[in-house]
C-alpha cells in the first residue's frame, strides 16, 4: 500500500485567512460568505472521508482483540526465562532504565526537528553531530516544557536529575499501575489511573483522557468512529475543552503514543515477551487500535526479550512473534530488518524511511519503528552510537532513542552505559504526574524488581 501524498492544506488555509483579512480591510463584500462556503466544503469532505469503507481483507489481518491477534502470530519462544534470573535482571534493568532516560533526554530538545536543522544547531553550538553528549544549548532556554521545567534543564551544563518528558512519565505511570492493580490489571484500571495521575495528554492519549473525563468507559475511550469532533493534537490542560459536545473521535490511533508506553511491561516481564506484549495490549487498548496497539506489543516484547539475549537485534526478531504476521507493522519491521545491513548512518536511515513512507506523519508508529531498528542495527552494543544515530535520524526522535536505549541498555547492563550520560541524573526523575513530582531512581529500580518477581510468579 503506497503512502498518501497530502496537499499542503496548512499553506492553503493560511492564505485563505490572509486574503480574507486583506479583502475585508479593503472593503470587499461577501468575504464572510466565501469563508462559510469554504468551511462547509471542508466539513463535507471530512464527513465523506470518515464514511469511506475500509479494506475488509486488511482488517481481518489487523484485529483489535487479543485472541485474534494470538491466532495470527508466527511461532515464537513466548517465554525465554522459565523463572526470574534476578542477578542478571537487576544489572540489565538498571541499564534499560538509564538507557531509556538518556535516549529520551538527548532527543527531547530536538524532537521532530529536520535533520538539517539539527546539523546546523550542532555546528552553531559547537557540538558534534550525531551528538555524543547532551546538547550544550537549546533555543528558548527559559521556556517551560510540559508546564513544568525549563528547556535548558535538558542541557549538559544545567541538568539536575532526569528532566520531565511524556515518554518517561508513562514509564513511571506503568510502574504505579502495576503496584496499585497488580499484573492482572484491566483496561478499566488503566482508565482509572489515567484519571488519577495524568494532568494532560497528547494526540491519541488526549482523545482517550478527554473521553474518560466525560465518563466514557475505558474500553471505548479510544473512540475511532462517528461524526464527533476530533481532539487537539496536544492540550496542556486538565479540563476537556469540548466535553459538552459529546465523545470525541480519534484520528491518531495508529500513531506512536502506545509504543512509547511499552517499557514498564517489558521491565516487569523480563525474558517473557508474550506476557510483556499482553500487558502492553491492555494498556494500549485505552487509546489505540490496530498498528497503534501492535507497536506497543512489539516493543514491549523486544524489551522483555532483550533481558535474555546478548544481541539487541535478536530481541527485535523475537518480538515479531507477538504481533500479527500480516499486519502493516510486521511488514514494516521485516523490511527494516532486511534493509538494516545496508544502512550505515543516520542519513541513509532517514532517507530510506522517507522513501518507504512518503507523506506519513512523523509521529506514526510504522516509520518511527523502522528508525528505532536502524539505530540499534547501526550501533549494536555501542550505547552512545545507538542513541546518537537514532536522534540524528529525526522524526519522533526522543521516542525512538528512548526505546532504542532501553533495548540496548537491557542487553549491555549498567556498565554498558558510559557515565557521562548519567552523571547529572542525581538519583531523581522529574515528573508531571499528579502528586508524584519526583521519583528516586534507586527506588524505581527496586520497585520494578518487586513487580518482576510478582509477574514471574503469576500465571
Amino acid at each position: 500500500m503506497s503512502e498518501l501524498q497530502l496537499p499542503n492544506f496548512k499553506e492553503l488555509v493560511n492564505n485563505l485567512k490572509l486574503y480574507a483579512q486583506l479583502k475585508h480591510e479593503n472593503g470587499a463584500e461577501d468575504v464572510r460568505r466565501h469563508l462559510e462556503e469554504a468551511e462547509e466544503a471542508l466539513q463535507t469532505a471530512l464527513s465523506h472521508l470518515r464514511a469511506l469503507p475500509e479494506d475488509a481483507e486488511l482488517a481481518v489481518q489487523e484485529p483489535d482483540d487479543l485472541a485474534a491477534i494470538h491466532t495470527l502470530r508466527p511461532e515464537g519462544p513466548r517465554r525465554i526465562w522459565p523463572s526470574l534470573d534476578e542477578a542478571s535482571y537487576r544489572d540489565r534493568l538498571e541499564g534499560a532504565l538509564l538507557g531509556r532516560f538518556a535516549g529520551c533526554i538527548l532527543g527531547s530538545s530536538v524532537e521532530l526537528w529536520p535533520v538539517s536543522r539539527m546539523e546546523a544547531w550542532a555546528q552553531e553550538t559547537g557540538g558534534s553531530f550525531p551528538p555524543t553528549d547532551y546538547w550544550r544549548a537549546v533555543p528558548e532556554p527559559h521556556q517551560l516544557r510540559y508546564n513544568t521545567i525549563r528547556r535548558d534543564a535538558y542541557t549538559a551544563g544545567k541538568m539536575d536529575g532526569v528532566p520531565v518528558d511524556d515518554d518517561l512519565a508513562y514509564t513511571l505511570l506503568g510502574l504505579v499501575i502495576l503496584e496499585e492493580y497488580g499484573p492482572g490489571f484491566t483496561v478499566d484500571d488503566i482508565g482509572k489511573a489515567w484519571l488519577r495521575y495524568l494532568p494532560f495528554a497528547c494526540t491519541a492519549e488526549d482523545v482517550a483522557l478527554t473521553n474518560l473525563r466525560m465518563g466514557v468507559a475505558a474500553e471505548r475511550a479510544a473512540r475511532t468512529g462517528g461524526a464527533a469532533p476530533m481532539a487537539l493534537a496536544c492540550r496542556m490542560s486538565e479540563e476537556p475543552s469540548i466535553g459538552e459536545r459529546g465523545e470525541i473521535d480519534n484520528p491518531y490511533y495508529q500513531w506512536i503514543g502506545a509504543d512509547i508506553r511499552s517499557d514498564p511491561w517489558g521491565y516487569a516481564a523480563p525474558g517473557w515477551p508474550e506476557r510483556a506484549a499482553e500487558m502492553a495490549y491492555r494498556d494500549a487498548t485505552v487509546s489505540h487500535r490496530r498498528n497503534g496497539i501492535y507497536g506497543a506489543m512489539y516493543f514491549s516484547a523486544a524489551i522483555a526479550a532483550a533481558f535474555a539475549v546478548d544481541d539487541p537485534m535478536e530481541a527485535l526478531h523475537i518480538a515479531l512473534s507477538e504481533i500479527p504476521a500480516g499486519c502493516r507493522l510486521a511488514e514494516a519491521v521485516n523490511w527494516a530488518l532486511a534493509e538494516a545491513p545496508k544502512i550505515r548512518d543516520y542519513r541513509q536511515a532517514h532517507d530510506a524511511v522517507a522513501e518507504r513512507f512518503p507523506g506519513m506523519n512523523p509521529v506514526h508508529t510504522l516509520n518511527n519503528a523502522c528508525l528505532t531498528i536502524f539505530g540499534i542495527a547501526i550501533g549494536g552494543k555501542d550505547f552512545t552510537r545507538v542513541i546518537s544515530e537514532t536522534v540524528a535520524m529525526g522524526l519522533d526522535n526522543d521516542c525512538t532513542a528512548a526505546t532504542a536505549g532501553s533495548i540496548v541498555g537491557a542487553v549491555v547492563g549498567k556498565e554498558g552505559i558510559p557515565p557521562h550520560w548519567t552523571k547529572s541524573f542525581n538519583n531523581k526523575v522529574h515528573s508531571y504526574l499528579i502528586d508524584r513530582p519526583v521519583f528516586e531512581i534507586d527506588d524505581v529500580l527496586e520497585r520494578f524488581v518487586a513487580q518482576a518477581e510478582a509477574v514471574s510468579a503469576s500465571v
